[in-house]
């Protein structure tokens, strides 16, 4: 085992005991799949808001630490607008000039290639927030995520 394989581990089983005793978990748990990413961006932008697209991987931890603790509960309590998509889905997506893809392809095409990473879409679908890349260490994660958001709630009220 080397040592990156030890450190995700140990990451793993950190944020198992965390989440355990996490306030949050009372929330919905669910994010909604997108189907049309330019109808959920102008429903966003519509209340001043950027879109934040969660790609995730079925049977992920990590993405579900992200999604049941930080976003699905931020989307309940602060009406977030958070849309989710998977890798290795070939569900089909619309992006945001109305191209259709299957899920896996467009999240090639953005070149994600980790999940989770959440991405911030402004107008024009543009990215309006350095992405997430992964899920950190729980204990610094929603800074992160609240440093990002005021970035790209910023962009987006210009």
């Amino acid at each position: 085992m080397n040592l990156t394989a030890v450190n995700r581990r140990n990451l793993l089983l950190l944020s198992s005991v965390w989440l355990v005793g996490s306030p949050c978990m009372a929330a919905s748990t669910v994010l909604p799949t997108t189907v049309a990413l330019g109808l959920d961006l102008a429903k966003a932008l519509a209340r001043q808001q950027p879109l934040l697209v969660m790609v995730s991987l079925d049977g992920c931890a990590f993405c579900k630490i992200v999604r049941e603790s930080y976003l699905a509960p931020m989307r309940e309590r602060e009406g977030l607008a958070v849309v989710q998509i998977d890798m290795r889905n070939n569900a089909s997506v619309t992006d945001f000039l109305g191209k259709q893809w299957t899920q896996d392809d467009l999240i090639r095409s953005w070149g994600v290639k980790v999940a989770p990473t959440v991405l911030f879409f402004g107008k024009g679908g543009v990215e309006v927030a350095e992405r997430m890349v992964g899920a950190y260490v729980p204990d610094f994660y929603g800074s992160y995520l609240d440093d990002r958001l005021r970035t790209a709630h910023a962009a987006v009220k210009i």
